[in-house]
């Protein structure tokens, strides 16, 4: 009854690109909102040192030990990161920039000079290939299962119940960790914990996907979320949703245009993010605008009814208070001064007798209100 399921080599490629992507969600958001999403790349890179590190003493090359050396490689590339700026010398993005590069060689070097004929390679690091998740399976029941699908899997349901259980202690510690340490809830510790997690996740990830995809899956969907709610919750839904999307249609169109599946995955989470920073309906550019280009009409507004109320009742009211006195005492075109006594009009800020403008008792209110603001 499975076996078409696993079968599936479409099916397979885009459910390992899903758990990927919703593994690095969950621990993605807090460090995007922490403001330290690029240690995800650091990170990402500096495992290479940890990976080479175990197969030397170990001669393994995955596993539960591999997912652990390059963990505490990923808290090794914080601590020096930490180490680094807490010498006041060097800002925080400095530091990340002196770090994972000098791992990242080390690694390299490692690597060339000891392990060159073993199947580890910085291109499978770094780009992995998606694409051949299928071809390296183990037998679950009976079944042949991807490997990348279960590691995947299992650091899903990791990070998934580390968020769970401690949300509302991770919460705190990345809105104010003050706070948090003043109740003894250890943000630090929280932390690296974290980064301990999103470690664990590369190491799982880069056999399959690489850490390119897995840096992009860290930082893009949660970002992309960011800008489209205020709510942490929500921020994960959105996050999960769009690596869900990204993964799905990106396979479609790698296969369609004959190109890179992981790279394609990628270009896809940069293509919601563009759409989530254009149409986003709180921080998006279009609601912005749209924000602004209202804020700019009830100025007009405004300015309309305190020029009203400041000639109301004077001798010079049927000169002052008619249309086409704005133009030289407000600088408005003819067109904008129609459009402006037009809108109020219909808000009901305005009458108009003849040519002559009258204030309602609502738009005498705004008036009073911005000359008077003392009584309101």
């Amino acid at each position: 009854m499975l076996a078409p399921l696993f079968d599936n080599i479409p099916l397979m490629i885009m459910l390992v690109g899903m758990l990927v992507g919703i593994a690095s969600t969950l621990v993605g958001t807090f460090l995007v909102l922490r403001g330290s999403s690029m240690l995800s790349d650091a990170i990402g890179h500096s495992i290479v040192f940890g990976i080479v590190i175990v197969w030397l003493l170990t001669h393994q090359q995955s596993g539960p030990v591999q997912i652990v050396g390059a963990a505490l490689t990923g808290l090794l590339t914080v601590f020096l990161t930490e180490l680094l700026v807490n010498t006041q010398r060097v800002k925080k993005d400095a530091a990340i920039g002196l770090v994972f590069p000098v791992l990242f060689s080390i690694g390299v070097l490692l690597l060339n000079l000891y392990a060159r004929d073993v199947h580890i390679d910085t291109h499978t690091v770094l780009l992995g290939e998606i694409g051949f998740v299928w071809l390296d399976t183990v037998s679950l029941g009976g079944y042949p299962v991807p490997q990348s699908l279960l590691s995947m899997g299992a650091m899903t349901l990791l990070n998934g119940l580390f968020v769970l259980v401690f949300y509302k202690e991770l919460k705190l510690a990345t809105f104010d960790a003050p706070l948090a340490k003043a109740l003894g809830f250890a943000p630090g510790v929280l932390f690296y914990a974290l980064l301990m997690l999103t470690s664990g996740t590369a190491v799982a990830a880069f056999d399959a996907v690489g850490a390119v995809l897995f840096v992009a899956f860290v930082i893009v969907p949660p970002s992309a979320a960011y800008l489209l709610t205020n709510r942490l919750w929500l921020m994960f839904v959105y996050g999960m949703v769009i690596s869900v999307l990204s993964s799905v249609s990106g396979y479609y169109l790698a296969v369609a245009w004959d190109v890179s599946i992981g790279g394609m995955m990628a270009v896809m989470t940069g293509v919601f993010l563009l759409l989530a920073f254009l149409a986003g309906p709180h921080y998006g550019l279009l609601a912005q605008l749209a924000r602004r280009r209202g804020q700019r009409r009830l100025n007009e507004n405004r300015t309309l009814a305190v020029h009203l109320y400041n000639h109301e009742g004077e001798p010079e009211q049927a000169v002052e208070n008619v249309t086409r006195a704005l133009r030289e005492h407000l600088h408005w075109d003819a067109a904008k001064a129609r459009r402006v006594v037009q809108r109020s009009r219909e808000q009901g800020h305005v009458l108009q007798e003849g040519e002559l403008l009258h204030l309602t008792p609502a738009g005498r209110a705004i008036a009073r209100e911005i000359l008077e603001p003392a009584k309101f």
